[in-house]
């Protein structure tokens, strides 16, 4: 049988300024993926449904506080920023002692939750998790030293290394997972004497083997999810990384990407089957897309459900809306918030629609401007219509009927009613309520001015 896991506490450390980033936003509020750094680090950590995490944050404050939302959430101020060590020592006291405690790092954003689960099997009465990492280039990173027999003795800071100790290139991500009532007790014992002059957490690690109690490391599965972030560099690099991973599970689930290096995936996504993405789309999650959807070229997808067999093609934009089955989208369509389309419809080229329903089997294929509108079934609204749905102060609605023919060029000036089988002659303004099954047209005079001359530039 598995033991029953020790309730558990994370401490995310949250208080960096960042001055590398040289921006007025925080450190860990620099986005990653559309999200900032600090989200991605909450999500991995609410998979492992803790009893709470406690943020300690300092730089930024209120704006990091406003920026972030995550259940069972404690908010900690380092006001002064004297070292890691001290920055758990400020959330310790609202840590039970028969706590596990994982400690993370708000500017360590793909950090897996798979990996934070192996970890906290790790920590037991006698012994502590701590994730390592082997770099290329350990610049920057603590040193892992050990023993002649392997173990662990202590992690030694960049700044306080030896010759021998820059050689050695597995390195402490800083994440650990350690017994309450341990930490609690190393933590009271922490001196600033280094060259720092700061209190240092990795100083536990020489503590617990002094103690014999087992520091057991894991290596993380990839250098990319113990990184950190401290400038615009190395931001795009775990962008592009992020980019690679979220790609990479895409077609493993199935999905056609015609070039990974040229898609973005920005929060949760999901495929059915023989779906396929073309060169530079942006998804910004949630987004379902449905079998055989194909989505083309240059597209942003944003807060979308697109149903089966639904064919986007180049250079659309599509926010918070519900796509049908079988419909075609563009090219050089936007579909506007709060929008349905259900099935079969076609939305054309430079064609806008905004917060409206749409019926299956309608049609707007050029250069027209839909908002607040129900559009009925079987519709076919001319190229260059327009619904005037604003008069400068309040939105006012359209009604347009099922099997509508609107001719180009109408004008629609809501609030009006097209009843159901009108048609509407191309050129119209209509201001007025058109009776379904009848020919409605608005006409001014034509005239041609005689022995006219168009003016000449002097």
């Amino acid at each position: 049988m598995t033991p029953k896991r020790k309730p558990l506490s994370v401490v995310i450390l949250a208080a960096g300024q960042g001055k590398r980033m040289k921006s007025d936003l925080p450190k860990v509020l620099q986005p990653l993926a559309g999200h900032p750094l600090l989200a991605h680090v909450l999500d991995a950590a609410g998979a492992l449904k803790p009893a709470m995490i406690h943020v300690v944050y300092g730089h930024g404050g209120e704006q990091v506080r406003l920026a972030v939302r995550a259940p069972n959430l404690r908010w900690v101020l380092q006001a002064e920023q004297l070292g890691t060590g001290h920055a758990v020592q400020r959330a310790m006291p609202g840590i039970p002692d028969d706590h596990d405690v994982l400690v993370l790092y708000g500017d360590v954003p793909l950090i897996r939750a798979a990996s934070l689960c192996e970890l906290l099997a790790l920590a037991g009465p006698n012994s502590m998790g701590l994730l390592t990492a082997m770099f290329d280039d350990p610049t920057g990173y603590g040193r892992v030293v050990r023993g002649a027999r392997g173990q662990v003795l202590r992690v030694v800071e960049q700044k306080d290394c030896s010759a021998r100790e820059l050689k050695i290139r597995e390195c402490n991500t800083g994440v650990l997972a350690v017994p309450a009532k341990l930490l609690k007790r190393w933590l009271a014992k922490l001196k600033p004497a280094n060259a720092q002059r700061e209190y240092y957490l990795t100083d536990i690690i020489a503590m617990a083997a002094k103690d014999k109690i087992r520091v057991v490391p894991l290596a993380a599965t990839t250098s990319s999810e113990a990184l950190g972030v401290n400038d615009k560099m190395q931001l795009a690099a775990l962008e592009g990384e992020y980019r690679r991973q979220r790609a990479l599970e895409l077609m493993q689930a199935g999905v056609t990407v015609i070039d990974p290096a040229r898609l973005d995936v920005r929060g949760a996504v999901t495929c059915g089957r023989d779906v396929v993405l073309d060169v530079n789309v942006v998804l910004e999650g949630p987004v379902q897309l449905g079998d055989g959807v194909r989505v083309g070229a240059n597209c942003v997808l944003s807060q979308v459900q697109v149903g089966r067999g639904t064919h986007i093609k180049p250079n659309c934009v599509i926010e918070r809306a519900e796509i049908g089955a079988h419909c075609e989208i563009g090219p050089f369509s936007r579909v506007r918030p709060e929008t349905t389309l259900h099935d079969n419809v076609h939305i054309g080229n430079f064609v806008e629609v905004k917060k409206s329903e749409i019926g299956a089997g309608s049609k707007a294929n050029h250069l027209s401007y839909i908002g607040d509108t129900l559009v009925g079934t079987g519709v076919n609204v001319g190229a260059g219509s327009v619904t005037c749905n604003y008069d400068g102060a309040n939105k006012w609605r359209t009604e347009i009927g099922d099997g509508v023919f609107i001719g180009s060029g109408t004008m629609m000036v809501a609030p009006v009613k097209i009843g159901a089988g009108a048609t509407i002659g191309a050129g119209s303004t209509i201001t007025k309520d058109a009776p379904p099954g009848q020919l409605t047209l608005e006409r001014s005079v034509q005239r041609t001015v005689e022995h006219w001359q168009r003016p000449v530039k002097k």
